[in-house]
């Protein structure tokens, strides 16, 4: 057995997604382009890249990540560029996409030689969360006057518009691409743009997801202005295909049964803290109820509560369900907390270890 803590991806979980993925890239013409932002694990790069046509990415290194681990095509985008990256991004990507006019100008000569692209804020989203919402008041995120955006249309190509946020329902994604046609539509038809990014966040590998339907609205899209359609799926890439697998330490009674475990959601499950958010395990019916509890000594590293079939024990083994997208990339050494191991069940069913973090990764992350 593994030591735990691990991540325990399984390929024929992340294989159903992708299949997906291709269906919708066969029927609706858009590419698909993994965002690194989301998750980075090249170790299952092998497969996820014979279903999807490339990477996206938000910084110098996942660029470079995306170009040298996933392959095909490699778009670069960032909030803001430095000077002593801009070259090494241009080097490792087929398309930059400047967040601002700012951004373009100051990297116009630099970048003459590229496929450019400007990221567009129409002003509405489907984020339930403030800290996650590109179209909140004052955001920095993408430019929103169209006047001044068809002023440098002879230095780009093209346009990403990323404003979903975990949207599994096919209406708003439909609203929110009709209020884009809106407000940006003589921008998306002007001769010199030929391709547009919708970004990520439509959870379109959803169960009941109406497939056909999104398929025939991106086509629709596409048709409607000459261009060639990219989604940019990170957690419909990813979902339900990955396991945080823990064991139980302790377990105490305090007006509650808790069980505490040898990992932390702050360390290894950090945006469920961010949000608000418990973790999520297969579920349950059993009689016995505990508060599951990680190793940290932050007073509030809760995973949530949790129905069991049994009294839980020191050395019993849990899994935690849906542990990959903003999970893997987020992970750190809070407290010193044993970073978890990565495994791999591949498709024959056998699971291999791929990567162990020790203390000379925790020291060596530190000076």
């Amino acid at each position: 057995m593994i030591k735990t803590p691990y991540y325990l991806i399984d390929k024929s979980k992340l294989l159903r997604n992708m299949e997906k993925i291709a269906y919708v890239r066969e029927h609706s013409g858009a590419k698909a382009l993994l965002a690194l932002k989301c998750f980075a694990t090249w170790s299952v790069f092998d497969l996820m890249s014979q279903y999807m046509d490339g990477t996206t990415s938000s910084s110098l290194n996942e660029v470079k990540l995306g170009k040298l681990k996933f392959g095909g095509e490699t778009h670069a985008y960032s909030v803001a560029y430095a000077d002593d990256e801009i070259e090494e991004v241009l080097a490792h990507s087929d398309k930059i996409i400047f967040n601002s006019i700012g951004q373009l100008e100051r990297f116009d000569a630099a970048s003459a030689g590229q496929v450019r692209g400007l990221r567009l804020n129409p002003g509405v989203s489907s984020s339930e969360f403030l800290i996650a919402d590109p179209s909140r008041p004052f955001s920095r995120l993408g430019e929103w006057d169209a006047a001044k955006v068809e002023q440098v249309l002879d230095r780009i190509s093209g346009f990403m518009i990323h404003n979903n946020c975990e949207n599994s329902d096919f209406a708003l994604f439909d609203q929110m691409l009709g209020q884009i046609e809106e407000k940006f539509g003589p921008l998306l038809a002007q001769p010199r743009i030929s391709w547009v990014s919708l970004g990520g966040g439509i959870h379109f590998t959803g169960e009941g997801y109406p497939l056909d339907r999104f398929c025939a609205r991106l086509k629709a899209f596409a048709e409607r202005y000459g261009v060639q359609l990219y989604l940019e799926p990170g957690e419909a890439a990813i979902t339900l295909s990955t396991s945080l697998e823990v064991t139980v330490l302790d377990t105490l009674y305090n007006g509650k049964q808790l069980a505490i475990v040898d990992s932390s959601i702050e360390a290894h499950m950090l945006d469920l803290l961010i949000y608000r958010q418990p973790a999520k395990m297969d579920p349950c019916d059993g009689p016995h109820q505990y508060m599951v509890c990680g190793k940290s000594c932050l007073a509030g590293d809760i995973f949530g509560e949790f129905r069991f079939d049994h009294e839980l024990k020191v050395g019993d083994r849990l899994s935690f369900i849906d542990a990959a997208g903003y999970t893997m990339v987020k992970k750190n050494w809070f407290n010193g907390v044993s970073m978890p191991a990565i495994a791999v069940r591949q498709l024959d069913g056998s699971v291999e270890l791929v990567r162990e973090f020790g203390f000379d990764d925790f020291v060596n992350s530190l000076s």
